[in-house]
């Protein structure tokens, strides 16, 4: 079976400035890809480009088989959309919101009532159909945004960054959503910059940073790049200098990569136990004071980090 969704060489430019760089993937049907990134790595600048919202500027994609640049009714068919911006109208009901963006998808009648009614159920919100938008909480609001992306039936579902600035609760309820919706056969291109939410949905990871594809595959694949270094991370007091920190440990044996990430230095080493002892010395020689030490084991962050030298979240 071909891949529900293929990349070729996409390249989206604003003037001078280009967004995305010749990126390349694919998404297998049933799947989660997630696209994992900082802000402003060009993840929503490729959502857009998917869903015919931009043209690119070189390259293409075909989705369901169809181009997006030579067919782009085709592709919208077949896709859902749920933007990282909220696309409802709050003076309306959900209810309202859904019957609205229903006959936008050509839905009436009988068929779309009753793909409301499913689409509530799924969202979990039947109780709350009849109250205005602008009642709701922003979880709750970020689920009907999920919903109105559903009500066609897509094939393929594009979730530009769902979670941000919501609750705990609320994000967990989406993710459960999303691998609910993936259970029923639903495929799902996620993008985000929360490296715990890729490793619990995905299937295969697309790493982008600067508009470039960086890393591309599993999670065990991928972390198969850092499987024989450990992160080393020191917490450090909030008027402590993290700069000096590194200056100083830079030269220290063991240390491959060093970085500052929010009060914290983050240390890659081949051996974090035995870097324990001269590093914490080190800090002391300063008068820096580390107040607690974590030694985390590879995962997307350390891969970020291998391939970049810097924090995910900088």
């Amino acid at each position: 079976m071909p891949p529900i969704l293929e990349l070729h060489d996409l390249v989206k430019k604003y003037g001078d400035f280009a967004a995305v760089k010749g990126i390349s993937f694919d998404i297998k049907e049933g799947e989660i890809f997630s696209l994992l990134g900082p802000n402003g790595a060009g993840k929503t600048t490729t959502i857009s480009v998917l869903s015919t919202l931009f043209s690119p500027t070189s390259g293409d994609a075909t989705i369901c088989g169809h181009s997006v640049t030579r067919e782009p009714m085709e592709v919208k068919r077949c896709i859902g959309v749920v933007p990282q911006e909220l696309a409802l109208y709050e003076d309306l009901t959900a209810q309202e919101n859904f019957n609205f963006w229903g006959s936008m998808y050509g839905l009436s009648g009988k068929a779309l009532s009753s793909r409301i009614d499913e689409v509530l159920e799924q969202i979990g919100l039947t109780d709350k159909a009849r109250q205005r938008i602008k009642t709701y909480s922003g979880g709750m609001k970020r689920r009907v945004n999920i919903g109105v992306g559903l009500l066609h039936k897509p094939r393929l579902l594009f979730m530009d960054e769902p979670t941000v600035g919501i609750d705990p609760q609320s994000r967990r309820a989406i993710l459960d959503s999303v691998k609910e919706l993936n259970r029923q056969g639903m495929t799902v291109l996620y993008t985000t910059h929360y490296m715990e939410e890729a490793q619990e949905l995905s299937h295969r990871v697309g790493i982008i940073d600067h508009g470039e594809l960086i890393a591309l595959g599993t999670q065990a694949e991928l972390t198969r790049q850092v499987q024989e270094t450990d992160t080393l991370i020191l917490h450090i007091g909030e008027n402590e200098d993290p700069q000096a920190l590194i200056d100083a440990l830079k030269d220290v044996p063991g240390v491959l990569r060093i970085t500052p990430t929010n009060h914290e230095v983050a240390i890659v080493t081949p051996s974090a136990e035995e870097l324990i002892a001269p590093v914490v010395t080190r800090a002391d020689r300063l008068g820096i004071k580390v107040h607690s030490i974590d030694i985390r084991e590879p995962n997307l962050e350390a891969v970020f980090l291998h391939l970049t030298g810097r924090a995910l979240r900088d």
